[in-house]
């Protein structure tokens, strides 16, 4: 899975989780402006570990602020790193 459609994943599960349109989001945007808590950020992540299935450990999502940076994490587990 490429990076278009990780972010097109993201954009579709954040917006079921917090039932908003999330469609403007880049990658350069901040989770926490778009409205989503840390407990809506879990769901979402949780529905990408089922979809791709991979294990994120939740000590590789401290710090993350940006889409970018959930990307990039999402991105390494998919490889195997």
């Amino acid at each position: 899975m490429d990076r278009a459609q990780l972010i097109e994943m993201f954009k579709r599960l954040a917006a079921e989780v917090a039932e908003k349109d999330f469609s403007s989001i880049t990658e350069d945007s901040v989770i926490a402006d778009l409205g989503v808590d840390s407990l809506a950020m879990l769901e979402v992540v949780g529905e990408m570990e089922r979809e791709l299935e991979v294990q994120i450990p939740d000590d590789m999502l401290v710090g993350i602020e940006t889409v970018a940076q959930l990307l990039d994490v999402v991105e390494k587990r998919v490889a195997g790193v």
